[in-house]
């Protein structure tokens, strides 16, 4: 049994719940354990998931969010940064889930959040097993 830890960016409360419900019945339908964490937003996931596995503690990781376009340049500097981030430390690695969602408004969020539609949390938390499956296989 592998521990995963779910990083969450807590910013839309209703969204957020629906993608780490996803994640968690994701990760424990596959046997495992996870665990919460809440980051101030989407740009310190990648920074939370590096400083968790200095710790050892977990196998895998999944990183939950929600990012909505908004009126300025900021919805692309956190989409495109925290992506960045999450994959630089997957070339390194580290099996990490990206769920972090990046749309153009609620409705949008909504659909791919809730479990029942599209779950985009438990495909996060898949996406975390399959590669730590991975990291097993080839002795990593």
């Amino acid at each position: 049994m592998a521990k995963f830890l779910i990083v969450e960016a807590r910013f839309y409360d209703h969204l957020n719940d629906m993608l780490v419900a996803g994640a968690k019945a994701a990760i424990k339908a596959a046997g495992h354990k996870a665990e919460v964490i809440t980051v101030p937003g989407a740009l310190e996931i990648p920074g939370a998931i590096a400083l968790a596995d200095q710790s050892g503690e977990y196998e895998g990781y999944v990183a939950i969010g929600v990012v909505i376009r908004g009126e300025t340049y900021h919805f692309e500097i956190v989409a495109g940064e925290s992506a960045r981030g999450i994959m630089a430390l997957t070339m390194d690695g580290v099996a990490i889930g990206n769920g972090i969602l990046t749309v153009e408004n609620e409705q949008q969020a909504i659909v791919r959040a809730d479990p029942a539609q599209k779950n985009k949390g438990g495909e996060a938390a898949e996406a975390a097993l399959a590669l730590h499956a991975l990291k097993d296989r080839f002795g990593a």
